[in-house]
């Protein structure tokens, strides 16, 4: 069939055509009638004489336009020999964080001498421009602060099960390990093992200091003497500290093969009551995981800055299984991330008390609403869980 000359597929088609543009344009006015407001900022860095003459400089920060974390991603435009600038489009009341790269993190921007600085901030609520002065970069000139006090043992390339990358693990002995050989001593497992006792391998230069602090509450009198093991983490780091296939890997590497070789090595107290797990961030979330899973080898928790997702904090308040006998510690935070992870730790402190865990008995809760998601906040207050599990 033909009608002026066009016949019905034809018309049939044209109008399929004209729809589709039609919802397009709509859709495209809906997203922009309803899409959240923009603001220009625009960051300058001047860049340090130190500063390599092939160097290209990157931005990377909390936003998908500076690469959502990535050090090597978000270029910036040399002006002219030290000058570099970039304009972001981000959305307005941002709590915006970013730092500068030369495109690895061990080549970030240093404002003060020998110290790694915490990420540039702002609220982004209107047109904004930052300039920037490093003094130099990580790789060039710098010094770590501190070292570990105390003595260590490296046990290296340990390969687990259902793992896809070896590790190495760190051992810190208590002040009376060397002197007293008949003694035995209480264990506490740490993941990210790498940023616990020594800042020139901490992922940001600045480590948790628990060597220190333990060996100053030993030293008082004020803790008991125990090991700490400490379990670098791996490219697979966020799905191997989740309830995912590669974390329920993980568990099983450290209980069937870093605890018997800990246990073997060491003069460990290897019962449950003396064994305890401490973590940060998505090692909270594992240390919470450990010593829920498995309370007939764990006792004790540590879950700083925990990244509590909704299905676990339901399948703890639905519980109705017998009491395991375990403490938990937790804390947070009050800036950038840790604000974002609050309403997680407040549904998980609802769940344990709905199931009959009681505040400052077997569970302690502690908020810092100063503090951000980074070695340094979890160094300041990692004497609270050390306290809450082995003070005297």
């Amino acid at each position: 069939m033909n009608i002026n000359g066009i016949d019905s597929q034809g018309k049939f088609n044209m109008w399929k055509q004209c729809c589709s543009i039609i919802m397009g344009v709509i859709i495209m006015m809906m997203n922009n009638s309803c899409g959240q407001a923009q603001v220009n900022v625009t960051i300058t860095v001047v860049s340090p004489a130190s500063t390599p003459p092939d160097a290209q400089l990157f931005i990377a920060g909390n936003h998908p336009s500076v690469g959502d974390w990535n050090p090597g991603q978000v270029k910036l435009t040399k002006q002219k020999d030290s000058l570099w600038t970039i304009t972001l489009r981000l959305p307005k009341d941002l709590f915006f964080e970013f730092k500068i790269t030369r495109g690895t993190w061990n080549t970030q921007a240093i404002y003060v001498a020998n110290e790694i600085p915490p990420n540039t901030q702002l609220t982004v609520t209107h047109d904004t421009a930052i300039t920037l002065h490093p003094l130099t970069w990580r790789d060039i000139g710098f010094a770590f602060a501190g070292n570990i006090v105390g003595t260590v043992k490296y046990h290296r390339d340990m390969k687990g099960d259902g793992l896809n990358y070896p590790r190495d693990i760190i051992v810190w002995l208590p002040p009376s390990y060397e002197k007293d050989s008949l003694r035995r001593y209480p264990v506490l497992y740490m993941h990210d093992g790498q940023n616990i006792f020594d800042p020139s391998t901490s992922f940001i230069g600045y480590d948790w200091h628990v060597d220190e602090v333990a060996d100053s509450l030993i030293r008082s009198g004020k803790m008991n003497e125990i090991i700490v093991v400490g379990m670098y983490n791996t490219q697979d780091r966020r799905d191997e500290y989740d309830d995912t296939k590669l974390g329920r890997a993980y568990m099983r590497f450290v209980i069937e093969k870093v605890k018997p070789m800990i246990d073997s090595t060491y003069r460990t107290l290897a019962d449950r009551e003396n064994t305890a797990v401490m973590g940060s961030s998505m090692g909270g979330l594992i240390s919470f995981l450990f010593v829920w899973n498995y309370p007939e080898i764990f006792s004790k928790a540590g879950c700083l800055s925990p990244a509590f997702g909704d299905h676990i904090i339901r399948s703890i308040a639905e519980y109705q299984g017998k009491d395991k006998h375990i403490k938990i510690y937790m804390d947070n935070g009050g800036v950038g991330l840790d604000q974002e992870l609050q309403s997680g730790c407040d549904g998980m402190l609802k769940a344990l008390q709905k199931i009959g865990f009681l505040m400052s008995g077997n569970l302690l809760w502690y908020k810092d609403s100063t503090a951000e998601h980074n070695e340094r906040a979890w160094a300041a207050r990692v004497w609270k869980p050390l306290m809450f599990m082995f003070g005297k």
